[in-house]
């Protein structure tokens, strides 16, 4: 029982259920937590603490199964690099104690931030349509924003300081996507948070369902993009534009060039990208403007 109430969940769920009929199952189950809850900054916390580490950790762990699979070695780009049990664990503990001092803090001032800007948190939910195209907003913006900031701390005094944690695998796996200085969690963090904040503060039109499902889709590409493996399957074999786990991987190996989180587009534009096929278009370049010249 909480302090406010005497009554369980599934009795509020009842009475929202009884006076509520043009709710649908899962409005009812999301009023019925905040009503059970009876503080909105409280109910919003744990419920997105508890979402993040579900989600971080579940996505991970198919991958720490296949990297255990030897058949699958064939898919991972740096065959010869399948981390340790001893590396995953020691990855896992740091990334938790990020979790814990870091992350949650900041999680728990979202509500009322989000509050601020004019975040909705009430039923009904808004419609599929409309979480998608601002979702596709958020991918577009966050990756800009992820771009520069990774390129950033890969200069010099920066990287020595910050960036340098991340890349202590130079052949990443799905525990790592996290593996990071706190400042760098930060800062490449304030893209998956900045982006929605921004779009609710312009338009006032969002829910923090659509939020929750971008930072979901967030943390599975940055987890499927640190996995190490390449399937023909995977997203960007039938979207070009998309990066995925390859281009991630040749970024960590290689430690410069492939900035991006999500897409493409801005390590290709401003000539950024990174591993042998990018070397091989840069000399075929080279040799055109010698030959014209």
């Amino acid at each position: 029982m909480l302090p406010h109430t005497q009554n369980t969940y599934w009795h509020e769920f009842s009475e929202i259920s009884r006076y509520n009929v043009q709710l649908n199952y899962f409005e009812k189950l999301w009023a019925a937590w905040y009503a059970f809850m009876g503080n909105d900054v409280l109910a919003t916390g744990i419920m997105s603490f508890l979402m993040h580490e579900t989600v971080y950790f579940g996505r991970s762990l198919p991958w720490m199964l296949v990297d255990r699979i030897p058949a699958l070695n064939k898919y991972k780009i740096q065959s010869h690099k399948v981390p340790s049990a001893k590396e995953q664990w020691d990855c896992a503990k740091l990334v938790l104690l990020s979790h814990f001092t870091v992350e949650l803090p900041q999680i728990w001032l979202f509500h009322p931030m989000a509050q601020y800007f004019g975040l909705a948190t009430s039923v009904p939910f808004p419609s599929i349509l409309t979480m998608a195209y601002q979702i596709a907003i958020f991918f577009v913006l966050e990756d800009t924003w992820h771009y520069w900031m990774h390129r950033a701390l890969h200069w010099g005094p920066l990287y020595k300081n910050i960036h340098k944690i991340h890349h202590q695998y130079s052949a990443p796996f799905g525990l790592a996507a996290e593996y990071a200085s706190p400042i760098e969690v930060m800062i490449l963090g304030l893209g998956t948070i900045f982006a929605p904040i921004l779009w609710c503060a312009l338009t006032k039109n969002l829910h923090i369902l659509t939020m929750y499902i971008w930072i979901v889709l967030r943390l599975c590409q940055a987890i499927d993009a640190h996995s190490g493996y390449d399937f023909p399957y995977s997203l960007h074999q039938f979207l070009p534009f998309w990066a995925g786990a390859d281009h991630h991987d040749t970024h960590h190996e290689k430690f410069i060039g492939n900035y991006s989180s999500s897409f493409r587009w801005w390590d290709y534009a401003l000539d950024t990208e990174s591993g042998a096929e990018a070397a091989k278009r840069r000399r075929e370049k080279k040799a055109a403007r010698a030959k014209a010249a």
